[in-house]
């Protein structure tokens, strides 16, 4: 006659964690943290039941495995999508697994990838900041330093290539060039001689050309070119301009253009841009890592209540309000851990 089993521990899968699990899509699903101790039995021991059975179902489950609840919840026989979903909210609470989007690729091939860091021994919020900080800090492109590829051992080394003598400088006439006395002229002096052809109650000298031409280049610095320049100085001149100079210096002066906005720099790959994002492990929300406490955002932590809601019933408490007892039992079992 066989004996009962008269165990508290719930059975484990039938079916092997390895083969049960599908993987998931290239680039998501389980990651183990590094520097973990060996499996051994008490792992999970002070987890309530449900979640030290779901603990070592993922335990066991290989690198790369889908780590989304459906697919838990089809993989393994005792729980459906709720309660895989309560337990791994939990085991984020008790600092076992967080969640994060991490970039892969650069450029036009960037995507995002949802990952769950899983680790066999349970670790404090400073412990996965820091090591979500150093993987984020990781996920940067570095730049890659070509090298020349060391020859082979067995290669014979070249020798060096012998001096050569220096070839005697040739001897060149000296040639006659015209003198280069003039500097090229600048494009704001080139639009002011524009001026009296295009009108010539504008008609400026040479030297009245010079003495503008500092003024009109602060035009040109502001992103204006020299048909803008000319259009703007001849437009609605009066019937007669007594000094061209006086009028031209005082038009450059009173009808200067705004100064742009520096227009805004590309960030260079993955300077500011972030690589990595946690997730909150209840609703999944993104962002910063500060932002999380127990794998879980500031919402989720407190659930804000309706202010006209009355008391809860306490006969069927609800997912939420059993969600936060589990995340109160867990806490009390670390501390005394």
């Amino acid at each position: 006659m066989a004996t009962p089993n008269l165990s508290s521990a719930l059975p484990t899968p039938a079916v092997p964690a390895a083969a049960a699990c599908p993987k998931a899509s290239p680039g998501y699903g389980k990651r183990s943290v590094p520097d973990q101790r060996p499996p051994r039995a008490d792992d999970f021991a002070l987890l309530p039941e449900r979640e030290r059975y779901i603990a070592g179902f993922v335990d066991r489950l290989p690198e790369g495995a889908a780590m989304n609840i459906k697919s838990l919840a089809k993989s393994q026989p005792l729980y459906g999508q709720m309660a895989v979903g309560s337990a791994l909210r939990a085991l984020g609470v008790a600092g076992h697994l967080r969640q994060a989007r991490c970039a892969v690729g650069d450029g036009d091939n960037l995507r995002w990838v949802t990952r769950t860091f899983w680790s066999r021994t349970a670790r404090d919020n400073e412990w996965w900041a820091t090591f979500l900080a150093a993987e984020a800090t990781h996920r940067l492109p570095q730049p890659v330093a070509s090298s020349p590829t060391p020859a082979p051992p067995w290669v014979p080394a070249e020798p060096a290539p012998a001096a050569e003598e220096p070839l005697p400088t040739p001897v060149v006439p000296q040639q006659r060039t015209a003198p280069t006395d003039a500097s090229p002229a600048s494009p704001a002096y080139l639009a002011l001689t524009r001026l009296g052809p295009a009108d010539t109650r504008l008609g400026l000298s040479e030297d009245d050309c010079r003495e503008l031409e500092e003024l009109a280049a602060e035009w040109f610095a502001r992103g204006v070119d020299a048909d803008y320049l000319v259009h703007t100085l001849t437009a609605g001149l009066p019937p007669a301009v007594d000094s061209p100079l006086g009028f031209v210096r005082k038009r450059l002066i009173a009808k200067l253009p705004p100064q742009r906005p520096a227009a805004p720099q590309p960030a260079a790959p993955g300077s500011s841009a972030p690589r990595l994002m946690v997730e909150c492990t209840d609703c999944g929300a993104p962002g910063r890592a500060g932002a999380f406490r127990d794998g879980l955002c500031g919402p989720c932590r407190e659930p804000a209540q309706a202010p006209d809601a009355g008391p809860a019933p306490t006969e069927e408490p609800g997912i939420e309000r059993d969600i936060q007892a589990q995340v109160k039992r867990l806490r009390e079992t670390l501390r005394l851990r």
